[in-house]
């Protein structure tokens, strides 16, 4: 298997729950990379907006600005169990996906022509929150964390738009930083 090398010219996919907190963390990722300087055209794709219901958050970058919808992703962030298995089937060959791993799940769940990527959201949530609202809000910010390292995205980007979306709430945007 050849991994998927593209520079600034690759689909990101998150798959979450609507109502999760989610679209605010996708769409500061989208924000962050065009804040860096590269063309980015980010969709939300939801079948409604009821509260549990799938929603899924999906950006192209590239760096000829291309607009339109590709088709296939290389990167999936799949954080909705009841999707799981159409979500990882959307991943490219060589492409990744990257989930959240506090509980294990059957390799068959798994395809070996992705790169997985696994990182104990709930877990360092549960650990790190006392509330259940903000466990499942930081578990979105801790994986925008992770995919900024992972992409090599620059965190003074992701911390000035933090700063700008919680700058009348200083109690959240010390915990969001912290996230």
């Amino acid at each position: 298997m050849t991994p998927i090398t593209a520079t600034n010219d690759f689909v990101i996919k998150f798959a979450n729950v609507n109502g999760s907190g989610s679209a605010s963390a996708n769409e500061m990722f989208a924000k962050s990379i065009l804040r860096m300087g590269v063309p980015v055209s980010p969709r939300n794709i939801f079948p409604s907006n009821i509260q549990g219901l799938p929603t899924w958050y999906e950006v192209r970058v590239n760096e000829q600005g291309w607009l339109g919808r590709r088709g296939g992703v290389d990167l999936m962030v799949a954080m909705n169990p009841q999707t799981w298995d159409a979500d990882v089937k959307e991943i490219e060959t060589g492409g990744y996906l990257f989930y959240d791993n506090s509980k294990p799940l059957p390799k068959a769940r798994f395809r070996e022509d992705v790169t997985t990527i696994g990182m104990p959201l709930t877990e360092i949530c549960n650990a790190t929150y006392d509330d259940p609202r903000q466990r499942q809000l930081f578990k979105n910010i801790m994986y925008i964390g992770a995919l900024s390292h992972l992409l090599d995205m620059d965190p003074a980007v992701i911390e000035a738009l933090i700063a700008q979306q919680y700058k009348a709430k200083v109690k959240l945007l010390d915990a969001n930083k912290h996230a």
